[in-house]
């Protein structure tokens, strides 16, 4: 009987050994485990976290970032200087009469390393407004007298093709003068730098950009935008469906890159409706003034549809806002804008 007793508790010993070494088994087991699906976890979590930057990275607005300053270029529209260099790499062109019918336009950049810009050609004083509400360096080839009065007047900071023919600017062989003067971003930023102009900017962009791409679907069809500026001077944007921008033809012409031959196309389109009158000065050379400040009527198009807009500028140094009907800023899309600014007489259409 003791002997059977003293078995018992042996195979019990036996039996709690074993039970605990079990237990011990399956507390690693079950803390390896717990330590994988942490681990598991930890990686996802990670993976998410990283997933999340990069669409943050994708919706950050493309067109205008970083803290460079802009620089705006006046650019010769003139027939004999076509087709210009750059102007697809602006993030903004502003279009506007000038004297004999003809347009000049102010090429807006921001960054980048762009080695070819223009042909250059003189400042005119309205265009000033638009190089102060953008915060920019104002590039030109000489200058009216009214945009001389104004660039000191407004202490612009600018730089002055025929103070710097030959360092910032250069002239080639073919085309002929006056719509054959080139400069480049490495020039114009060196210039700025030796002249001791602030080359960054903290200003906001004047176009309130989208991420998200913008579809008017309350606009009117709008695949054929026809401005005329002048008698002279006819823009056309036609829509390219696949590539959803607008192709530009100026004088019934296809627009096209001096240096890749490329069609100039736009993202975005805004006309406004502006008057334009002949100055009365003793060079009688008909140049233009714009009556620009106030509240004037004009058209955001963007992905083949229109929406009638109202475009106000309080002041000449104060930015140009873009509003809907109802007062509300309008967003635009992440992407280049020709802004035509044409008469209110102007027979403008949209098909």
């Amino acid at each position: 009987m003791k002997k059977m007793l003293e078995n018992n508790r042996g195979g019990a010993k036996i039996l709690i050994v074993i039970l605990a070494i079990v237990v011990i088994v399956a507390g690693i087991v079950l803390g390896n485990k717990i330590v994988k699906d942490k681990q598991n976890v930890s990686e996802v979590s990670e993976e998410s976290i990283v997933e999340e930057n990069v669409k943050k990275e994708e919706k950050k607005v493309q067109i205008y970032q970083g803290k460079d300053r802009p620089i705006a270029v006046m650019i010769d529209n003139h027939n004999g200087a076509w087709p210009q260099a750059g102007l697809q790499k602006a993030y903004m062109i502003y279009e506007i009469i000038a004297e004999g019918g003809e347009t000049r336009l102010m090429a807006l950049f921001k960054g980048g390393n762009i080695e070819r810009i223009g042909p250059v050609r003189s400042a005119r004083h309205y265009f000033i407004d638009y190089a102060m509400e953008n915060d920019a360096i104002y590039v030109h080839f000489g200058e009216s007298p009214q945009a001389a009065s104004d660039m000191k007047r407004y202490a612009i900071n600018n730089i002055d093709g025929i103070a710097e023919d030959g360092v910032t600017f250069w002239r080639v062989k073919d085309k002929a003068a006056p719509h054959n003067a080139l400069t480049s971003t490495e020039k114009i930023l060196q210039s700025a730098k030796n002249k001791k102009y602030r080359t960054t900017s903290n200003e906001q962009s004047v176009l309130k950009y989208s991420t998200e791409e913008i579809n008017l679907e309350d606009g009117q069809e709008a695949k054929n935008v026809t401005i005329p500026h002048s008698q002279l001077q006819v823009v056309r944007y036609e829509y390219d469906e696949i590539n959803k921008v607008y192709k530009r033809y100026a004088r019934n012409k296809i627009q096209t890159d001096w240096d890749t031959g490329n069609t100039l196309t736009a993202k975005n389109v805004i006309v406004t409706f502006c008057d334009n009158y002949t100055l009365d000065d003793s060079e009688n050379k008909g140049r233009q003034g714009l009556r620009n400040v106030g509240t004037h009527d004009g058209y955001y198009i963007t992905n083949g549809k229109a929406m009638k807009i109202k475009c106000v500028k309080n002041a000449r140094v104060e930015k140009t806002i873009y509003q809907d009907l109802d007062g509300n800023e309008i967003n635009v899309n992440d992407g280049n804008t020709f802004v035509n600014i044409c008469p209110t007489t102007a027979n403008f259409t949209i098909e």
